[in-house]
């Protein structure tokens, strides 16, 4: 995406919380390092990740305040140390009318990101439990592990967290994963896969 003017720097370490629900919006967020988490918490409690915002992609929450001008519904923070810049609400809408280069950039992330949702729902109302929370695990693991909470996982999978826990618990009896307190090692990639494709 090309660089705009009057874009401030914004520097945040991992944790620090951008926006949440309620909060109008200051500008248009552009992520140069570092990953964001977007997600959505119900009057009991529970946390449902939407998506995570990664160097060039685009917070379809930060873009609906924008250009409907209502606040956040849901909450952003930074997952790990960022570096982005924000672009202030007049400067971004002036560029997305006059700035052709740019108006691609964000349609083009829009569409993207729009993607990204048609995959949850996907996941959530067609994909067996299994299979959803197997790819969680693939997707989070660095090297084999994954440093998370049943809690957190919950949050990723649209789920409980009594649900989790039982099927980490047969993940394990399976011998396609090990548990210990805070982390989980995957130790057999290929029976992970296999739940992964499951359909249904």
């Amino acid at each position: 995406m090309s660089t705009p003017p009057n874009a401030h720097p914004l520097r945040l370490t991992a944790g620090s919380l951008l926006f949440s629900p309620g909060q109008d919006c200051p500008g248009f967020l552009r992520l140069h390092s570092g990953t964001i988490r977007v997600s959505l918490t119900s009057e009991i409690g529970r946390e449902v990740v939407l998506y995570r915002v990664a160097p060039g992609g685009l917070c379809l929450q930060t873009f609906g305040c924008l250009v409907d001008g209502r606040p956040y519904s849901a909450e952003g923070r930074a997952e790990t140390d960022i570096e982005a810049e924000v672009v202030p609400h007049g400067a971004f809408l002036r560029l997305l009318a006059e700035d052709a280069e740019f108006r691609t950039d964000v349609f083009r992330a829009v569409a993207g990101r729009f993607s990204d949702y048609e995959q949850l729902v996907e996941d959530v109302a067609l994909t067996g439990f299994d299979a959803r929370l197997a790819r969680v695990l693939q997707r989070l693991a660095t090297n084999g592990l994954l440093h998370i909470t049943h809690e957190n996982l919950a949050a990723e999978t649209a789920s409980g967290r009594a649900v989790v826990s039982r099927r980490l618990a047969a993940f394990e009896r399976n011998g396609i994963i090990a548990r210990r307190r805070g982390e989980i090692e995957i130790l057999d990639f290929d029976g992970l896969d296999r739940i992964a494709r499951e359909v249904g």
